[in-house]
C-alpha cells in the first residue's frame, strides 16, 4: 500500500535540504579563493533559507491544516487517521521562528568563516542539516519522527562546535555537548521505550487516547516513563539539574553557534518537550506539572545567581539563556486543562519569540567585539558606544529588553504573558520567584549596559572591523526587538495562530 505525499507541507524541510546538498556540491567545484567560496556558500544558504521561510508564509495564507504520512484507514483499527506530519498554526510559528533566527545566524557565519580558520561548505552543510531537524521537528506527530528530528537537530552541532581546528577549548565543548547530548538521548528514548510498551502506540495521539483512562493511565511504569521523557528534554533546553555543560559549551564553540544553541536548538527543545507533554500526555499533567514548576523554579534562580559571577560575555549570556529557559518553562507547569494547555503554550511561545530576538541581537554585537578582543570579557565592553555608536546602543536595547526596563519593553511584554498565564493557573508562589529572579537579572544586564557608556582607555575596532554581513543580522535583530517593544499583541497574535 503506497501513501500520498504532499509536497507542500513538507517543503520547507525539502528546501533546506536541497539547498544543504546543493552547497556540499558547490564546494567542490568553487574557486580555491576563500572569500569567493565562503561569500557565495553564504548566499546560497541565505537564498535557500528564505525559500523555505517563504514556503512556510506561503503555508500560514493558505489558512489549512496541512498533513502527510498518515496512516491508511484500511490499517487504522482506533478510526483516530493519526499523521506522522502536521503542518498547523503551531508547526508554523515555531517553523518561522527557526528560520526568520536562522537568517541572522547565516549572516553570522558569513562573518566568522571570514577569517578562513573554518571550512565554510562543511560549515553550511551543517548548518543546514541542523535547520532541516529544527523545521520538522515541531511538525512531527509521532515519537519516530519526533527524536529523529530532534536528533538531527543535535548531531551537527557537535561538529559545527569543532570544526575550529587546533582550537583546545572548541574540541573540549564539543566533546562534553557529544557527552551531554547521548545521555539526555538515552534517558528519553528509555522513557519514550516504556510509554510505547504500555501502550502499543507511536503516534502522539494514540497515545493520548491510551493513557487518557483506565488503570494503565496510572501504571507506575507509565509515571516513569514520563518523568524519564521530561529529563530527557531538561537536558536539551539546559534546564536544572541538567544545566552544567551550557556555560563551557558556549565559550568554546564559534559566536555563531553559541547563537544557534541558544535559540534555535533552545526552540525545538521546547516545541518537542511542548507536544509530548500537551498532546500526548495530557493525562498525566498530574505527573510532570509539579516537575515542571519545581524544574522551572530552579533553572531561572540558578542561571540568574551564575550569571552575577560572571565576567566573560558568552558565559554571561549561557547562563542568562539558562534563567530564560526557567521562564519559557513557567506556564507549562500550569497546562493541565486544554484551556489552560492553550494559554499557556501561548505565553511560552510568546515569550521564546521575543527572547529570540532579543539574544540574537545581543550575540551579533558579542560577535562583533570578539574580532577585536580575543578573551572578550566584559571589561572590553567599556566605551564601546564611543567606539562603535551603533553596535554599543544596538547592544545596551537588547540587554535592556533582557532585563525587562524601558525602553526595551519587549521583554517586560514578555515576563507579563507568563506572569498572567502562571497567576491564572494558580501557581502564584512560582509568579514569586519569577519575580524574585526578575529583580536579580535586572542588576547584571543593567552593569553590562553600563559598561557600554563607561570611559575607557583608547582602543579601535578599526583593525577588526567586521565584514559588511554582520551590520544587516545587527540591524534585522535590533528592528524586531524594537517592532515587539511596541507591538507586543502582534507576538500573541502569532502565538495564537
Amino acid at each position: 500500500m503506497s501513501q500520498q505525499i504532499d509536497y507542500f507541507a513538507i517543503a520547507p524541510p525539502l528546501a533546506l535540504a536541497v539547498t544543504a546538498a546543493l552547497a556540499l556540491l558547490l564546494d567542490a567545484f568553487l574557486p580555491q579563493r576563500q572569500q569567493a567560496r565562503t561569500t557565495m556558500l553564504g548566499l546560497v544558504t541565505l537564498a535557500g533559507v528564505l525559500t523555505a521561510l517563504g514556503f512556510v508564509v506561503a503555508q500560514a495564507v493558505a489558512g489549512r491544516e496541512l498533513t502527510t504520512f498518515c496512516v491508511p484507514p484500511a490499517i487504522d483499527v482506533l478510526g483516530l487517521d493519526p499523521c506522522s506530519f502536521v503542518v498547523d498554526g503551531f508547526t508554523l510559528i515555531f517553523a518561522g521562528l527557526v528560520l526568520a533566527a536562522s537568517v541572522v545566524i547565516v549572516l553570522m557565519s558569513m562573518t566568522e568563516l571570514a577569517g578562513g580558520a573554518i571550512p565554510p561548505g562543511e560549515w553550511y552543510f551543517l548548518l543546514l542539516c541542523t535547520l532541516v531537524g529544527a523545521v520538522t521537528l515541531p511538525a512531527s506527530r509521532d515519537l519516530i519522527m519526533l527524536l529523529v528530528a530532534l536528533e538531527l537537530v543535535s548531531l551537527p552541532v557537535f561538529a559545527l562546535t569543532a570544526l575550529k581546528r587546533y582550537d583546545g577549548r572548541a574540541s573540549e565543548a564539543a566533546v562534553k555537548l557529544f557527552v551531554v547530548s547521548v545521555v539526555s538521548t538515552a534517558v528519553m528514548l528509555f522513557g519514550l521505550s516504556l510509554l510505547y510498551g504500555m501502550t502499543g502506540a507511536v503516534h502522539l495521539s494514540e497515545l493520548a487516547d491510551a493513557l487518557g483512562k483506565g488503570a494503565r493511565a496510572e501504571a507506575p511504569v507509565v509515571t516513569v516513563g514520563v518523568v524519564l521523557v521530561v529529563a530527557g528534554f531538561a537536558f536539551k533546553i539546559a534546564a536544572v539539574p541538567f544545566h552544567a555543560w551550557a556555560a563551557d559549551v558556549y565559550q568554546g564553540a564559534p559566536v555563531p553557534v553559541a547563537a544557534l544553541l541558544s535559540v534555535v536548538s533552545k526552540a525545538s527543545g521546547f516545541a518537542g518537550l511542548i507536544l509530548v507533554l500537551v498532546t500526548a500526555l495530557p493525562g498525566q499533567a498530574g505527573t510532570w506539572g509539579p516537575i515542571a514548576a519545581i524544574v522551572s523554579a530552579l533553572t531561572m534562580t540558578a542561571g540568574n545567581l551564575l550569571a552575577l559571577r560572571q565576567r566573560s560575555a558568552v558565559r554571561l549570556l549561557a547562563w542568562s539563556s539558562v534563567a530564560q529557559s526557567g521562564y519559557i518553562l513557567a506556564p507549562l507547569a500550569v497546562a493541565g486543562s486544554p484551556a489552560a494547555a492553550s494559554r499557556a503554550v501561548g505565553a511560552s511561545v510568546a515569550y521564546l519569540v521575543i527572547y529570540a530576538a532579543m539574544n540574537l541581537g545581543a550575540f551579533t554585537v558579542v560577535l562583533l567585539v570578539s574580532r577585536a578582543a580575543g578573551r572578550n570579557e566584559l571589561d572590553d565592553y567599556r566605551g564601546l558606544s564611543h567606539r562603535s555608536p551603533a553596535a554599543g546602543i544596538a547592544l545596551a536595547f537588547c540587554l535592556v529588553c533582557l532585563a525587562g526596563l524601558p525602553p526595551g519593553l519587549a521583554g517586560l511584554f514578555a515576563k507579563v504573558f507568563v506572569f498572567r498565564a502562571i497567576v491564572e493557573g494558580g501557581a502564584g508562589w512560582l509568579a514569586l520567584v519569577m519575580a524574585v529572579n526578575t529583580v536579580i537579572g535586572l542588576y547584571y544586564y543593567a552593569v553590562w549596559a553600563a559598561r557600554l557608556f563607561t570611559p575607557a582607555a583608547p582602543r579601535t575596532l578599526a583593525a577588526h572591523r567586521a565584514p559588511a554581513a554582520l551590520w544587516p543580522a545587527m540591524g534585522l535583530s535590533v528592528t524586531v526587538a524594537i517592532v515587539f517593544s511596541f507591538a507586543p499583541q502582534l507576538v500573541l497574535d502569532l502565538a495564537s495562530l
